[in-house]
């Protein structure tokens, strides 16, 4: 847990609750590691039966730290490496989706220079990180802007630039080959780092209260878009429903393969709701870890 990504402070929640679930659920010999630099050589101290992913972001949800793992032939949870890089990757993973003709927006990556000195695409759009999650340096550039966004010095040199989706925000989680249920997020405004994680930054209708055509393609697109990335364990999938345009306005924005596990997170509150408690689900995550995934 913890790590050096952007979302460093997440993973340090979710590691602690997910610690704490583990001791719960019965498992005896638990040990949090703060993951820095020297990640394999404490991993060779620790020594370990299983080793419970809970990092986030870069290095950690990207195939990084999937492939120290490998090399190590240490069981691990989530996705491996190819298929943790491939979701990381939100232009590559678009391209997968697509493939397996699921419904994406229209986007394409450029450099933050030219962003910042003109509409790469006609607004509204939204600029992110191609390879960040958590909504870390996300702008969401209005239809009625006067001008690009002036996006932060410390964003990357390439970012990708996404039609901006209108609507619902729907997640939902895939649990091995089953998909979960359906949320609806509901939030004051854009959902963003502070809407995610912050309690009261927003509210989760859970199941949703939508049409049953609609909640039945966010679990059949969500398992699709599960099994087209090769994901393993636990994974969540987000979209888009404009409710004016009924099955055509629900759009697939990504597919995280390190949901976030939290007092405020989806999975498990999906989860939940369908009547795996939080230690079970911690559970049959580790019970799940393998090598090769």
């Amino acid at each position: 847990m913890g790590g050096i990504s952007a979302e460093r402070e997440v993973s340090l929640s979710t590691g602690h609750a997910c610690a704490a679930a583990l001791r719960d659920a019965g498992f005896l010999n638990v040990v949090e590691l703060d993951a820095g630099r020297d990640v394999a050589l404490r991993l060779a101290e620790i020594a370990p039966d299983v080793v419970f992913n809970a990092l986030h972001g870069r290095w950690g949800e990207d195939g990084c730290v999937q492939g120290v793992l490998e090399w190590m032939a240490l069981p691990y949870t989530h996705s491996g490496v190819l298929s943790s890089a491939l979701a990381m990757d939100k232009q590559r993973s678009k391209a997968a989706f697509a493939a397996a003709g699921l419904p994406v927006v229209k986007s394409r990556l450029a450099s933050a220079d030219e962003v910042r000195t003109r509409h790469v695409m006609d607004p509204p759009y939204v600029v992110k990180p191609h390879n960040e999650g958590s909504s870390v340096g996300v702008y969401l550039v209005h239809e009625a802007a006067n001008g690009p966004p002036q996006l932060s010095a410390d964003m990357p040199e390439v970012v990708m630039i996404e039609r901006f989706a209108p609507g619902r925000e729907l997640t939902t989680t895939v649990m091995g080959d089953r998909a979960l249920t359906v949320t609806d997020i509901l939030t004051d405004g854009w959902y963003d780092y502070d809407a995610k994680y912050k309690p009261g930054g927003s509210r989760h209708v859970v199941p949703a209260e939508i049409p049953s055509e609609i909640f039945e393609a966010c679990l059949d697109y969500a398992l699709r878009a599960h099994e087209a990335l090769g994901c393993r364990g636990l994974s969540r999938t987000d979209f888009r429903w404009d409710e004016t345009r009924g099955l055509d306005g629900l759009v697939l924005l990504e597919t995280n393969t390190q949901p976030g596990m939290t007092a405020t997170s989806l999975s498990p509150e999906q989860a939940q709701a369908v009547g795996v408690s939080f230690p079970d689900l911690c559970r049959w995550m580790v019970e799940d870890a393998s090598c090769n995934r």
